[in-house]
């Protein structure tokens, strides 16, 4: 009998957390400077268009010259230069990518250090506003965190907001 009591009381606060996340995404959004807010709104309308249009989303290509690869991580030097599919927010970098009927984003720091996956869940959720988190996987890592969303997902819930009126 204990034991199903506890099972409830699990449950309740599961529930409670699921209740308060458009709250939650409601004062993330308010984080965003209007940059951020800027840059979202372009990346995301450039990878509707593309899941619309039947296009691979595909990583910037490679620049020697620009690349700085590291020794120990792959992917923390993707998307320095601006691109269609990846920018800042704040202290962090993001680049998406098409996988299949996946879209993949990564999501590092500007300075190359280590991030914490909080901060990076952080930055997903206010570039995905609206898709439920139960609906994207996250690959942990040390540098760099990976999120990974299903196109049909995205195409269903995500939405542009209007765009920033001080372009």
């Amino acid at each position: 009998m204990v034991e199903g009591a506890r099972l409830e009381i699990a449950y309740t606060e599961t529930y409670r957390e699921f209740e308060s996340l458009p709250l939650r995404q409601q004062i993330m959004a308010l984080l965003m400077s209007e940059d951020d807010h800027r840059t979202r709104h372009r990346v995301i309308a450039n990878i509707l268009e593309c899941i619309r249009n039947d296009r691979t989303i595909k990583l910037p290509p490679f620049d020697r010259l620009r690349d700085r690869p590291s020794d120990l991580f792959a992917l923390q030097s993707v998307g320095l230069e601006p691109n269609d599919f990846g920018g800042k927010m704040g202290d962090f970098r993001f680049q998406f990518e098409g996988e299949d009927d996946l879209l993949h984003l990564f999501v590092v720091r500007n300075n190359g250090a280590e991030i914490a996956v909080s901060d990076a869940q952080q930055v997903c959720g206010n570039l995905l506003p609206g898709v439920a988190p139960a609906l994207i996987w996250l690959k942990p890592g040390v540098y760099s965190h990976h999120f990974y969303v299903g196109h049909d997902e995205l195409i269903a819930t995500i939405t542009l907001g209007e765009e920033p009126s001080t372009l």
